[in-house]
């Protein structure tokens, strides 16, 4: 027994030693392709669910009218899978519930995920999709996101676009259904793209523009057509963005210097006391400080009368002549001929005659 038992375990360690190598555990991960989940049937569990569960959720006024006319495809979509599917009209709310002949686990949670929708005004046609296996849903609470209100306001419209051009996009490029609504945004779609539209949404909230990720997506969508990129990062492909963060408070034009600090007090300024003691006058008598002053103020006097002479003499004083010569004429041609002058004269005189 004890044999036995030490050969199943070093059968057991040599097992882990060959799954713990990365080929092989590479080999074992990877998923064929075209390879799609079979899901349950009713044959594979004929004996049905054991316990009742039920999910209900509130819808707002505005959508009662709608839900009233497409309950009924409701509850036929749903009654395939044996769930019951309840409009309470009173209290604004939907209820789904398990039933005995119920034979899929699952199809309660894709019961719940349906009537979210349905409050979250999405239409009929896109949220019965929510029953197949390869779909799912994901509602974005952005009310939160953002505080300021024209702000929040702003950054929901820039994620819609003009005309909804941004969203029908992120529509395309992700394969799933977007619709905002309120403070929510509801996506229906294959689990990758319903992991790229949070994100894209997020980073809208955080002022971050759908563009970036759009582009993002795109070249990720060309790189994906190359199958020897397959296995490679693609890092050095994608573009990075950089956010930018420029102030635009006025800067002020007398800006203060901040001193570096000191664990010492500034010097003390000097009282007049001190100033007098430094210079001696302390020490003078009451008669010899008013001599003193008046000495002072005498020579201040004699100072202000010397500037203002100096003043009024300016007004005296003749300017200062050029020392450059004046510059002489220039006189045009060559010295004038009188006797030919003379002729030129009398043969006018003559002609006249």
């Amino acid at each position: 027994m004890l044999q036995l038992f030490s050969s199943m375990l070093a059968a057991h360690i040599k097992q882990e030693k060959i799954w713990g190598k990365k080929n092989v555990e590479k080999d074992l991960l990877e998923v064929p392709e075209g390879w799609k989940d079979p899901g349950i049937t009713k044959e594979d569990n004929p004996h049905s669910v054991l316990a009742e569960t039920s999910f209900a959720t509130l819808f707002p006024k505005y959508r009662e009218k709608y839900l009233r006319e497409c309950w009924p495809l409701v509850k036929k979509a749903l009654g395939d899978y044996h769930i019951k599917a309840e409009l309470d009209v009173v209290e604004g709310s939907m209820t789904v519930a398990t039933t005995r002949k119920t034979w899929d686990p699952y199809i309660i949670v894709k019961a719940r995920d349906l009537i979210k929708l349905l409050a979250r005004s999405v239409p009929y046609e896109q949220a019965i999709r929510i029953t197949e296996d390869d779909i799912a849903c994901d509602i974005i609470k952005i009310g939160s996101l953002v505080r300021n209100k024209e702000r929040f306001v702003k950054r929901r419209h820039r994620l819609i676009g003009p005309d909804g051009s941004t969203l029908k996009a992120i529509e395309l490029l992700t394969g799933c259904y977007v619709m905002v609504q309120g403070n929510t945004v509801s996506a229906l779609g294959p689990y990758k793209g319903l992991r790229d539209v949070r994100k894209i949404v997020e980073d809208t909230m955080k002022n971050i523009h759908p563009i970036y990720n759009i582009k993002t997506l795109m070249i990720k969508k060309e790189l994906a057509k190359d199958p020897k990129l397959k296995g490679e990062s693609w890092d050095r492909f994608l573009p990075k963005f950089k956010s930018k963060t420029i102030s635009k408070r006025k800067q002020p034009k007398k800006k203060r210097i901040k001193k570096d600090y000191t664990p010492f007090p500034p010097p003390q300024v000097e009282s007049k006391i001190d100033k007098e003691l430094a210079s001696g006058e302390y020490f003078l008598q009451a008669s010899q400080k008013k001599d003193k002053a008046q000495q002072e103020k005498k020579e201040k006097q004699k100072e202000n009368e010397s500037k203002q002479k100096e003043r009024r003499a300016q007004a005296f004083i003749p300017p200062t002549e050029s020392t450059q010569p004046a510059k002489k004429q220039k006189t045009s041609g060559s010295e004038v001929d009188i006797t030919s002058l003379k002729k030129k004269i009398k043969k006018a005189q003559k002609k006249k005659v």
